[in-house]
């Protein structure tokens, strides 16, 4: 499988089932709010900031004044990528949790204890940690000698809830101290955070958290979590994260770099054919596609140089191909009635699948379960909510359901 963005479209599925077809996997995408005149934008930059150095701008303000961040968009839509180069921006060290992996306290600690680990490694944040852990953490976190003569951080495996809820908090802390010690500004990235709330369902770790976040000076906490997400959020009294929403790329933005793109590589569309218009229209806006559409395009070895119909076809093809494994094991996982929706919208495109019309065509189930099929396909990412008519958010994916259903 090459060149894939869909990885991050299985961020709800469990993380035992997901593990065996996602590895390797990763996100990337942008924006189609404000639709800025191509004459405009730098298609020179990376694809990441064109059409949306205005969110970039945002979320490098926001870190450079040690605020706190919600970055929603679908998977493929590149928002870590954004928050990374905002981060090197503002000379932050990034740490990073998937929370997809998190599947309850003691792992949430593991995977944060090895992100600290992994990016605190100088001799003064190893004398710092051992410092802590008689002070503060003994019996909760050890500094492990390793074959390679390094020292590890790990935590000791708790006995209770007790246990595991002291490290985590004491753990938030020595990253606030490792933050002020260093003197650096800190990023923490928790990808699909809202995925904790399966496991955490009193709220107290999301809670604790949140205070954290509140209360910490020297640490910029990123919450990644698909658009769905922002409802959590977005009406709550008291929250003081900063929303950035990533939606698609408008098409004049796409055609522009992907031109320029190819430029630099001595290929060109060619003006009499619909070429421009099938890459246009196969990627949709998404950051990711266009991304993997372009990197085969400029494979293509073409005596004179313009590119065709038939070039952009194979393309789109090859990339096809390669991820067919991944599309049938993301449809695989889906509930039956998310999978049949997914298949009737992509199928058979409609802004109101809740009408009567719709529901009796494809023989959907009424009332709650389609909304619930509606409601979780776009907290997976996977399509967008009205603003976008209900549309599939991975247009490659799109592509190949209806080729395998006609």
């Amino acid at each position: 499988m090459k060149e894939s963005t869909y990885g991050r479209a299985m961020l709800n599925f469990s993380p035992n089932s997901r593990a065996d077809i996602v590895n390797g996997l990763r996100d990337s995408q942008a924006p189609n709010q404000n639709v800025m005149s191509v004459n405009l934008l730098n298609v020179s930059a990376p694809f990441e900031l064109v059409g949306r150095q205005a969110q970039f701008q945002r979320i490098t303000q926001v870190l450079a004044r040690d605020g706190d961040l919600l970055i929603v968009g679908v998977p493929g839509s590149g928002r870590r990528t954004l928050v990374r180069r905002a981060a090197q921006e503002v000379g932050a060290q990034i740490l990073e949790v998937d929370c997809i992996r998190v599947t309850n306290g003691q792992r949430f600690v593991q995977l944060l204890c090895e992100s600290i680990d992994q990016t605190f490694q100088s001799a003064a944040a190893r004398s710092l940690m051992q410092e802590w852990i008689e002070d503060k953490a003994c019996g909760l976190f050890v500094l492990k000698d390793e074959a390679s003569g390094r020292q590890r951080l790990k935590p000791v495996r708790a006995e209770s809830q007790e246990q595991q809820w002291r490290a985590f908090e004491v753990l938030l802390h020595l990253l606030q101290q490792l933050a002020e010690s260093s003197g650096k500004r800190v990023v923490l990235i928790l990808e699909s955070f809202p995925h904790i709330r399966s496991w955490d369902r009193n709220g107290m770790w999301e809670t604790f958290l949140r205070n954290e976040i509140q209360r910490q000076t020297e640490v910029s906490y990123v919450l990644i979590a698909t658009i769905a997400g922002i409802s959590i959020y977005l009406d709550e009294p008291g929250n003081n994260l900063e929303i950035v929403q990533l939606a698609p790329l408008a098409d004049d933005v796409v055609a522009a770099w992907v031109q320029e793109g190819l430029h630099t590589e001595g290929l060109t569309f060619e003006p009499r054919s619909q070429a421009l218009e099938l890459f246009v229209n196969a990627v949709q806006g998404h950051l990711g596609d266009a991304s993997a559409l372009v990197r085969r395009l400029k494979s293509v070895r073409v005596s004179d140089g313009l590119i065709r119909d038939w070039h952009v076809q194979h393309a789109i093809q090859e990339l096809l191909t390669d991820l067919s494994m991944v599309f049938e094991s993301l449809l695989m996982l889906l509930p039956a009635n998310q999978a049949h929706l997914l298949e009737s919208l992509a199928l058979d495109p409609t802004d109101k699948p809740q009408s009567r019309d719709y529901i009796h065509k494809h023989y959907l189930s009424r009332g709650g379960s389609l909304q619930g099929a509606i409601a979780g396909l776009q907290h997976k990412g996977l399509i967008y909510g009205s603003e976008q008519g209900y549309r599939l958010a991975l247009p490659l994916f799109a592509l190949w359901l209806r080729q395998r259903l006609s």
